[in-house]
């Protein structure tokens, strides 16, 4: 399959949280296909309506944003060097992951010390900028359609988005922007059905190089485990 973009994320191994991600979103990016949603009662909103932004990514958290190649490199380089990123980079842990709201919509965000996963969410960054080609004037300006402080201007012009480096915040998304009044209730109710699939501590022992097709839902190229 021809990818339009590729990005590097963090997933979860198969298992019961790869299940009920899938189910909650409605995509699963591992097998490449739609999935039903659960029925989960006690929610303010369809889970499809809730879900419907974040749903073509499947559940992940994002270290390397979506990037398109430049000409003259390949896919197959790219294999190469995340199999070597990943065979020469050493696994963190979090103390845990819990619910919460980060900024209009919900997400699991790590609980305890973040050093580890945001050096290792630097690294990623740093290791594929070579297989990032440059924004176009298009890109940039759908970039700084909500309006940018310096800072994130800056990491835009060097990295290609502004939530990366010192603006990066560790999250598994949940939900699309939501209204901050519906956060408790879904707080209240997702919190309960998450719980039991969350190991504490969590280990981030793999990352997953992800293909964008070209209706825009990404898939699972090859989940690697870190192994320095």
């Amino acid at each position: 399959m021809p990818f339009t973009r590729y990005a590097v994320y963090v997933t979860p191994q198969p298992g019961p949280l790869s299940d009920f991600g899938a189910a909650w979103l409605g995509w699963d990016p591992a097998r490449g296909t739609a999935v039903p949603h659960p029925d989960i009662p006690g929610l303010p909103a369809p889970v499809s309506t809730l879900t419907e932004t974040p749903r073509k990514y499947g559940l992940h958290a994002t270290m390397k944003p979506p990037f398109a190649l430049p000409l003259g490199t390949t896919e197959a380089a790219l294999r190469d060097a995340f199999a070597a990123f990943c065979a020469a980079t050493a696994p963190v842990t979090l103390d845990g992951l819990a619910v919460a709201p980060l900024g209009r919509f919900l997400a699991l965000r790590p609980e305890g010390d973040e050093t580890g996963i945001n050096a290792l969410a630097a690294a990623c960054v740093r290791a594929f900028e070579p297989f990032r080609a440059p924004l176009t004037g298009a890109q940039l300006a759908r970039r700084r359609a909500g309006g940018l402080s310096a800072e994130q201007e800056a990491r835009l012009a060097q990295w290609g988005y502004p939530h990366v480096m010192d603006g990066f915040r560790f999250h598994i998304t949940l939900t699309g922007p939501r209204p901050k009044s519906e956060f408790p209730a879904l707080r209240a109710t997702l919190g309960p059905h998450l719980a039991p699939l969350l190991p504490r501590p969590v280990p981030v022992d793999a990352l997953s190089l992800m293909g964008e097709d070209r209706q825009g839902r990404f898939h699972l190229i090859h989940r690697h485990t870190l192994s320095a």
